[in-house]
């Protein structure tokens, strides 16, 4: 791997993309899972086993529907999973040989950049929803509707529970898209040029609000795609999750010419 050049890098102007550019960046994103797909299969195993994790967690208290926020705010920590998959992506682009070490000591090496403190705001977006979540319930519901989940989940869609399903989902909708706004572009630019992490996600948002409609319709579809995959016990998402981080580079690439000068490239 060549020296990471700590200078900082001078960004491009962002350009525009369509709602056309949606299906071409899904269909490259699914040539380079199928040209590579065991990297795609073991960055996504992470993501899986999490919410395997949690699943059973809750299951074995009980509270089997306090999984309700969690699914709404999961997509929420896609992007973790996505550093790998960017750099397999940017080195089929680049030509570069596909090799374990050279990848994974790339995503080894943003320990020491700017990706742990954009991961930092991901998880404490995601700790937030799930207070308000929680908060949510107990000023519909009350506390004593709590106790009764795990024996009548039936109490979510009595009295204020679908108002309160809908204002929830809502609320959550609203914490993802703040997210993909931010992280979006935010993320491969980090990977791909020596910015500060405030830079990456205010370029990331002005990316999203110069391309207004089709980034949105881009993150309905990544949200869309991602619940469709996490529907039988998360497995989906081995070939989702895979998907999207692939597809998600070349539409960060439509935005972003290459750098002239990248870090942590080997």
């Amino acid at each position: 791997m060549q020296e990471i050049d700590t200078g900082p890098s001078v960004l491009p102007d962002i350009r525009s993309v369509t709602t056309a550019d949606i299906p071409e960046v899904l269909r490259l994103g699914l040539r380079d899972f199928l040209r590579a797909p065991i990297f795609g299969l073991f960055f996504s195993a992470f993501y899986v086993a999490g919410g395997l994790v949690i699943f059973q967690v809750y299951a074995a208290a009980g509270e089997e529907w306090w999984m309700v926020p969690f699914f709404v705010g999961f997509p929420i920590l896609g992007p973790f999973v996505a550093v790998g998959l960017y750099e397999v992506s940017r080195r089929i682009e680049a030509g570069e040989k596909l090799a374990w070490g050279a990848i994974l000591g790339v995503v080894f090496a943003q320990r020491q950049r700017q990706i742990p403190s954009i991961a930092a705001v991901i998880v404490l977006i995601f700790m937030f929803w799930l207070f308000v979540a929680h908060a949510l319930f107990a000023l519909f519901l009350g506390l004593q509707a709590a106790a009764q989940l795990g024996t009548s989940p039936m109490v979510l869609f009595q009295g204020n529970g679908p108002l309160m399903l809908l204002i929830g989902t809502a609320i959550g909708a609203g914490f993802a898209g703040v997210l993909f706004a931010t992280t979006v572009t935010g993320l491969p630019l980090l990977l791909e040029y020596e910015v500060d992490f405030v830079t990456a996600m205010i370029t990331s948002v002005q990316s999203v609000l110069a391309n207004l409609v089709p980034m949105a319709l881009w993150g309905i579809t990544i949200a869309a795609l991602v619940f469709v995959g996490m529907a039988p016990l998360f497995l989906g998402l081995f070939v989702v999750l895979p998907v999207l981080g692939h597809a998600t580079w070349h539409m960060y690439r439509r935005l972003m010419p290459p750098a002239g000068r990248v870090g942590a490239m080997a």
